[in-house]
């Protein structure tokens, strides 16, 4: 596993996510419709707005926390029962800290 390119790809995902969090933000500050129907409508969607900014925050600190390890050369290492985590979990899900067995 070329440690490089995975800390690539994860400053990658994390320039996206920011990117799209700072979209949602804006988008949530818009004062919004006065028409009582259509701001029924957007509460509705403010409220998918924030579960995925919510989800996309959740990613941002497991980002960060992976390229931290990646820093320390803890990169791999299960946070739980230490040992290896398998490159293909990492290749799956390469902000993760736990193993697959620690993950079940």
């Amino acid at each position: 596993m070329n440690l490089d390119e995975v800390k690539r790809g994860l400053e990658e995902r994390l320039s996206v996510l920011t990117d799209r969090v700072s979209r949602i933000e804006s988008h949530l500050r818009d004062p919004g419709s006065k028409d009582s129907q259509e701001r029924a409508i957007e509460l509705e969607n403010e409220e998918v707005y924030e579960r995925l900014e919510e989800a996309e925050r959740g990613e941002i600190e497991a980002i960060q926390a992976a390229l931290g390890r990646i820093d320390a050369g803890s990169y791999g290492t299960c946070s739980a029962c230490g040992s290896e985590i398998g490159s293909k979990r990492l290749e799956a899900v390469p902000y993760t800290n736990v193993c697959v067995a620690c993950a079940a």
